[in-house]
């Protein structure tokens, strides 16, 4: 069916795509440029008379996301923009990608201060890095039809497409249809992505703008082929670089029978109306108070298939492996508001409701015991954030405390931001801030996922009930942004009760734990771009540390990116903008992480430490009117340098590729 679905709204948006580049329409977005420096801080607009909406800005189109922040459909090209053309279609300097897209990531660095939620989720983490969260849906308020296509190439035998229309029946109502679609076959044995996911927005607000209302719906397939890894003689093949396994499909795998999935439906919105409004004088600085809620339903199923049991995770009750875990959540969340931006701000009071079910088939009886067959309950929670400016600063709270249900928990966080003197540029009239500043101060507490709790499997090893205690984490976190001298950010975060996988001892398969002692993790982060000319040189450095608990939190030292690339525009007449150069990844030694795609989970190991290898890419970006072209050439280095580079323990990363694709925004 989402296969079906997916056809329909592709050829739907293609159809749309060509008809608005019809003759006799102008394109506003074309009519916005760059600085002579390239700098995209700098987007100087004109005017244009457009056939169907008169006059038409940049700023008109409007991408909204779920905690109503705003920016704009941007087409312009930037150095940022080439590190977010991937699958994901976000930077991911933090992680270590699998040789085929769709697979997994391995963290290299972790950030605990970016959810603020008391509630737990389900497990198998390593499957969810396609999968489109609440937080990653965004909602759309155009003048005109508009239409982005995302295209790229893959390892062999697939694409990767993610395509968005977004129009409006009127200007009180906006929706979008977005379909993301990726099939790879990948290098080596039995490692097939193959994912598939369409999303629908709407938002709606009545004509006196007293009520309003956005919404979307997601329906999400995300299968991979799993091959365990490569055996240990295959491995020595490829270490020894024998000239014999150039082709990696000739290496043997420890599963050729394999595969897990992630299906996903969820139903969202979010509304408020407003009860009374007063605005001053002048009509600029409202106050007013409303009452909102907000709706999360939202049904996953894990499965894990295997024609055969493999003796790789033990003894098993049947030989044809068939795991299926389902999870469903229910989310209420009603909200009343109070805003007076000269006094006092904006304060909300609200309070949720949560319902779950994390279950399997049936329960299981063995020699060690009863598993259960479900988790399920809900909980109450009430809370209250405050958000306030005073001049140049900003400070906002936020806190919510679980009181009454099956679960525990609390989330608190206070953040407090300045933004330096600005400019105001004259020919945009944009202000461009000096700097800005912030710092947070958070703690949470809530139950470990799902999976640590309660797990059925086919195989033996892979059956627990626990009764864990509530993950403890409280941490700082400072940031100073600044395009003229630096951006640097910096974390220190504790963790009590850290819950990880880990291998059993007495079974040498994976199982869940829960630290004794405390975890102190310390996170530094700079970034630096330097411009000589129409040359530059972007930086990246990541110092981390494990002060307490390094035998169960493990992470590289440090990771570097740098990019040395040439930018400016060619031709006469400046039609094309390019950016050229090349990029270099480099993460310390470090005792990397196993991956187990039985439970789709990352584990420790200490067996050998990985890392120490530089990664090199070769690419050429360019940009014509509104459509973005990458081309890279990835890990060229490959072919003259040690085989030692693993995104996990029997797991190699991918050899050199040559990938294009590209981003091309149409508008009426």
């Amino acid at each position: 069916m989402l296969r079906k679905l997916s056809i329909l709204i592709l050829l739907f948006i293609s159809a749309i795509g060509w008809a608005q580049i019809s003759d006799g329409q102008l394109n506003t977005i074309d009519n916005r440029y760059i600085d002579e420096y390239g700098d995209t801080a700098k987007i100087y607009t004109k005017e244009v008379e457009i056939e169907l909406s008169d006059k038409t800005y940049y700023n008109d189109y409007k991408i909204i996301d779920y905690k109503m922040d705003t920016t704009y459909i941007d087409t312009t090209l930037n150095i940022k923009k080439y590190y977010k053309f991937n699958l994901e279609r976000k930077d991911n300097l933090e992680l270590m990608s699998f040789h085929n897209p769709g697979q997994a990531y391995n963290s290299l660095a972790y950030t605990f201060n970016d959810n603020n939620s008391t509630y737990p989720e389900t497990g198998a983490r390593a499957q969810h890095f396609n999968y489109f969260e609440v937080e990653d849906i965004k909602y759309y308020s155009v003048p005109t039809p508009s239409t982005e296509l995302m295209w790229s190439t893959v390892l062999e035998q697939g694409h990767l497409l993610d395509a968005m229309f977004s129009f409006n029946l009127s200007e009180q109502f906006n929706a979008s249809l977005s379909f993301k679609s990726l099939r790879s076959l990948g290098k080596y044995r039995h490692s097939l992505s193959d994912h598939g996911a369409a999303r629908i927005t709407m938002s709606y607000h009545t004509k006196n703008k007293k009520y309003f209302i956005r919404g979307h719906l997601v329906a999400q397939d995300l299968n991979n082929d799993q091959n365990g890894g490569l055996t240990d003689e295959s491995l020595f093949y490829f270490e020894a670089a024998d000239p014999n396994f150039k082709d990696r499909a000739r290496m043997e795998t420890n599963f050729s029978d394999a595969k897990n999935s992630i299906r996903g439906n969820r139903y969202y919105f979010d509304q408020f109306f407003i009860l009374w409004d007063k605005k001053d004088s002048l009509k600029t600085i409202p106050s007013d108070l409303k009452i909102g809620h907000q709706f999360n339903f939202e049904g996953k199923h894990y499965e894990y298939e295997q024609d055969a049991a493999n003796a790789m995770f033990g003894p098993a009750f049947t030989n044809d492996i068939r795991d299926h875990a389902q999870f469903s959540k229910l989310y209420n969340e009603a909200y009343l508001s109070l805003n007076s931006p000269i006094t006092l701000g904006e304060v909300r009071f609200k309070v949720n409701n949560y319902l779950y079910n994390h279950s399997y088939k049936s329960i299981v009886i063995s020699e060690d015991g009863v598993i259960d067959s479900k988790l399920e309950g809900n909980s109450f929670a009430i809370g209250g954030e405050w958000h306030t400016k005073f001049k140049k600063f900003n400070l906002d709270v936020d806190a919510s405390q679980i009181i009454s249900g099956n679960l525990t928990g609390h989330a608190y966080s206070a953040m407090a931001s300045f933004k330096g003197d600005y400019s105001i540029d004259p020919i945009s009239l944009k202000s461009i801030n000096s700097f800005k500043a912030s710092a947070r101060i958070f703690s949470n507490s809530k139950a470990p996922n799902f999976n640590f709790l309660l797990n059925q499997s086919d195989y033996k090893y892979y059956n627990w009930q626990n009764d864990y205690k509530n993950e403890e984490i409280n941490g700082l976190g400072v940031v100073f942004d600044s395009e003229k001298w630096i951006y640097a950010a910096a974390n220190i975060t504790n963790i009590d009760n850290y819950t990880y996988f880990d291998r059993d001892e007495n079974t040498g398969q994976t199982r869940p734990m829960q630290a004794t002692e405390s975890v102190n993790y310390f996170k530094i982060k700079l970034s630096k771009e330097i411009r000589f000319g129409n040359f530059r040189l972007d930086n990246q450095f990541i110092y981390q540390k494990v002060a307490n608990g390094e035998d169960v939190l493990r992470v590289p030292d440090f990771i570097t990116r740098n990019t040395f690339y040439y930018a400016n525009y060619i031709f006469k007449g400046k039609p094309m903008y390019l950016e050229a150069g090349v990029t270099f990844n480099y993460f310390s030694k470090y005792l990397m992480n196993s991956y187990n795609p039985l439970i789709a989970e990352f584990y420790l190991q200490d067996d050998r430490e990985y890392g120490g290898f530089p990664l090199f890419d070769f690419f050429v970006n360019f940009k014509v009117k509104t459509m973005r072209v990458f081309f890279k050439l990835e890990h060229f280095n490959s072919g003259f340098s040690d085989n030692n580079y693993y995104s996990a323990p029997t797991y190699p990363y991918r050899d050199f590729v040559i990938r294009f694709g590209l981003v091309w925004n149409f508008f009426i």
